[in-house]
């Protein structure tokens, strides 16, 4: 196993990508034995799109891999490569398809490679049913970000009202239940019990992380998200390894669904979106060791509005489609905002302090009053100011 190094060295940079490298260069090699010339672009295309699709993914995974020792960031950007390309991207879309046609999982397999067409159209019938699934919880995950009081605000008259809101008692499972009603009572009949399936199927996974991550805070007697950066190990850690790998699959399958529209071939489908999750792995572990989230002080900010926002398309998905490039797009354009914010941010901080440093006593300022310059009597420190 690797061992990564501070994304502050220019050393550490190159190691931290480098295994990234390593997993492209070992999949483009398997897409040109699967597929030739025409794989290997394939291949690179998909990761490619990957990249571009999931960038504020590495974000949101870094607002919980921050929490993580060392060692635990090194599981996630090595065993879990192998979680997100295979299990993810591969094992995901064919439990699906199992479910959707009582397949057993070697049919299933089977089906996607003899009748490719088949197996995408059993995935776009389950679109419906995983958009309630992955809307619920992605949905639940924002809320309890905006429920919960913080002393930093980004968009005050959007977190303000729902921290108020946040107060009542279940209000996040009591929006979810009224999704998963209005969905059954407005979607065509034949999907309406599947989204009702997924929508509560959704908030009872949320429910289930969220009581695990409770009774292991009790244990440790410390919350995972109020401890100090990288000291979360241990059963902690490796439920919090498990919730992102959970995270991650909810975010890669619009990436999953996309990639039909460039090839039916699975092998290149998973080979890849593989590459594409290497890379996204090894930003999020250079945006954990570069230490960008405390740079940016409303960049997690942005990456649970970005979750919010995928949320509310995925909801929408239950009743039309929704263009890949929004989804792809929003997420992004928050991150962005969300930086640019914490840069203007700064800088009136910044500008606050030469302010205040200016006006703190023995401070060497001239001063004006009635139109006659004043100069303090001692000039012996004027040398050092920079208006001297």
């Amino acid at each position: 196993m690797p061992k990564l190094r501070s994304g502050r060295t220019g050393s550490g940079n190159l190691r931290l990508f480098g295994v990234a490298h390593t997993v492209a260069i070992t999949c483009l090699v398997l897409a040109f034995l699967v597929g030739g010339t025409q794989g290997l672009v394939i291949a690179a295309l998909l990761g490619v799109l990957e990249v571009a699709v999931s960038f504020d993914n590495a974000i949101v995974n870094a607002t919980v891999l921050a929490r993580m020792a060392p060692f635990w960031q090194r599981i996630f950007y090595t065993v879990g490569i192998l979680v997100a390309a295979i299990g993810m991207r591969l094992l995901v879309p064919l439990a699906i398809v199992c479910v959707g046609a009582r397949l057993g999982p070697l049919s299933a397999l089977r089906l996607a490679y003899e009748d490719p067409n088949r197996y995408h159209q059993l995935l776009v019938s389950a679109q419906p049913a995983i958009a309630a699934f992955g809307g619920a919880f992605l949905l639940m995950i924002f809320l309890g970000f905006v429920f919960e009081e913080r002393d930093e605000v980004w968009i005050s008259w959007i977190e303000k009202p729902l921290r108020r809101l946040g107060k009542l008692p279940r209000i996040g499972e009591m929006v979810v239940l009224a999704f998963a009603i209005v969905a059954a009572a407005t979607v065509p009949s034949a999907a309406a019990f599947k989204v009702t399936v997924g929508a509560i199927a959704g908030l009872l996974c949320y429910m289930t992380v969220d009581s695990a991550g409770q009774m292991i805070a009790r244990e440790a007697d410390a919350d995972g998200a109020s401890r100090p950066r990288m000291t979360v190990a241990g059963r902690a850690a490796f439920f919090l390894f498990c919730y992102l790998e959970l995270l991650d699959a909810t975010f890669s399958f619009d990436s999953v669904m996309g990639a039909f529209s460039v090839t039916l071939n699975l092998s290149l489908i998973t080979i890849g979106l593989a590459i594409g999750a290497a890379y996204i792995r090894a930003l999020t572990v250079y945006v954990v060791r570069k230490g960008t989230l405390e740079e940016y002080r409303y960049l997690e900010h942005g990456a649970y509005y970005a979750i919010g926002m995928l949320a509310l398309l995925l909801m929408v998905q239950v009743w039309r489609d929704v263009p890949d490039v929004l989804t792809a797009s929003a997420g992004g354009m928050l991150i962005v905002a969300a930086v640019a914010s914490s840069l203007r941010a700064r800088k009136r901080q910044e500008r606050a302090q030469l302010e205040a440093d200016a006006r703190a006593p023995g401070a060497d300022v001239h001063i004006v009053a009635e139109g006659i310059p004043f100069v303090p009597r001692s000039g012996k420190n004027q040398h050092d100011h920079p208006a001297a």
